[in-house]
């Protein structure tokens, strides 16, 4: 039996890059060698064990062989007598097909170290076709690695797209396309995945909500950019920039769905764009499956980040129903990362990314003016229930106008 470690560990060391986990390959195995040694059994499709001390994961040397369509359509064989190179034959790019043996030396037959001098996201074999989850991964490797100059071959290009033509990415389940979506991005750059997926036609396929932006005209004088799928992609690349978490990330990525709505006739202007995409967010987070709180954000973004953009001009009580509308009282932190998104989106436009962006300050302020106050007993005497409630709004929007007053009487 022989143990090397694979992958992604190998592939960070050589770039200089801090390794997050490590796994490993047993060569020369069964099940039941790894169980007497204390191993742990996790896998579900194919032998995945635990190391019994260090609780790094450890797999079978395999093959697999493709025999239906789609992401599960694949037998695997795990016999002892499968090689280190058949099981690294078998991974989707040669910079993630490299492993290190026990004392130091790296394997590596199908030139990922080559590739990754060379700056190159390359697929190890034709059997890459087989597999449509690697186009969504060299999408999200692409996002991490576009920093560093990584582009991807053309001819891994090319089969991605044949791939999409054969409707392989049809098949896609729906947690596995959330799964590299939302690490897509997290990454540095994930734009990158973005026009990675529509070169090949994939996007159209996974988020054709967000395809349908690209060739969709805006006013120049708010979105020199004009484009608004371009717009997307710069929101993005600002959100990356402040290092905004995920659900904020999400909510750029739907904010403007609803702008593939209007009809032609109305182009460059987009009136209502905001509630006529709630439905459309709707339908991809269930289609996606998009965990809950991904789904609250976007759905709050695109309703009101027009509201935050006029922030220096909204009345009080346009404040305070915009607050009230989204819970910002008792979740004030879902409510932060709402305005960052909203900051996001103001500055994810051509030659607005270092422009002012005083609206979020005077939102916020008017939160804190409104959570500032509270009914006494005194005040309360006498009330009960909704009366208790308008006397209480009473006092924030008092507090709110106060605090904040109308820079403009333009609303």
């Amino acid at each position: 039996m022989e143990i090397y470690l694979v992958g992604g560990a190998v592939r960070d060391e050589l770039l200089g890059r801090a390794v997050a986990e490590r796994d490993w390959v047993v060569v020369g195995a069964t099940p039941a060698d790894l169980e007497a040694r204390g191993f742990r059994a996790v896998g579900r499709d194919f032998p995945v064990f635990l190391h019994p001390e260090t609780q790094e994961e450890h797999a079978l040397a395999r093959l697999e062989r493709k025999v239906a369509p789609g992401y599960r359509g694949f037998t695997t064989d795990f016999a002892p007598t499968v090689t280190l190179e058949q099981d690294l034959a078998r991974r989707d790019l040669t910079i993630n097909a490299m492993a290190r043996s026990a004392d130091g030396r790296l394997i590596d037959p199908y030139g990922g170290r080559a590739d990754l001098e060379r700056r190159v996201l390359r697929h190890v074999s034709p059997a890459f076709i087989e597999d449509p989850v690697r186009i969504l991964r060299v999408a999200r490797f692409a996002a991490r690695f576009a920093a560093l100059g990584f582009e991807v071959a053309p001819e891994t290009r090319s089969l991605m797209k044949q791939m999409v033509s054969a409707g392989e990415a049809d098949a896609l389940v729906a947690e596995r396309v959330w799964r590299e979506l939302e690490r897509a991005l997290g990454e540095s750059t994930p734009r990158a995945a973005l026009e990675v997926m529509r070169d090949c036609g994939a996007l159209s396929v996974v988020l054709p909500e967000v395809a349908a932006l690209f060739g969709v005209p805006q006013r120049a004088e708010w979105h020199p950019e004009i484009d608004t799928g371009e717009h997307l992609l710069l929101t993005l690349d600002v959100a990356a920039a402040r290092q905004a978490p995920s659900t904020v990330r999400f909510a750029l990525l739907a904010h403007d769905l609803g702008k593939a709505l209007t009809p032609r006739s109305e182009w460059p202007r987009h009136h209502g764009h905001e509630t006529r995409g709630l439905a459309v967010i709707e339908r991809l987070c269930e289609r996606l499956r998009v965990p809950q709180e991904h789904r609250e954000l976007a759905l709050l973004a695109a309703r009101f980040h027009t509201h935050v953009h006029r922030g220096m001009e909204l009345r009080g009580s346009t404040l305070l129903e915009m607050l009230e509308h989204a819970d910002a009282f008792r979740r004030p932190d879902r409510f932060a990362d709402f305005l960052e998104a909203c900051e996001c989106d103001a500055r994810g436009r051509l030659g607005f990314a270092d422009r002012p962006y005083p609206q979020r300050a005077r939102v916020e302020a008017a939160l804190a003016a409104a959570r500032s106050v509270a009914l006494d007993a005194t005040e309360r005497a006498g009330l009960a229930g909704a009366a208790i409630g308008a006397r209480l709004r009473g006092k924030r929007l008092a507090a709110i106008e106060a605090a904040v007053p109308r820079a403009t009487q333009s609303e």
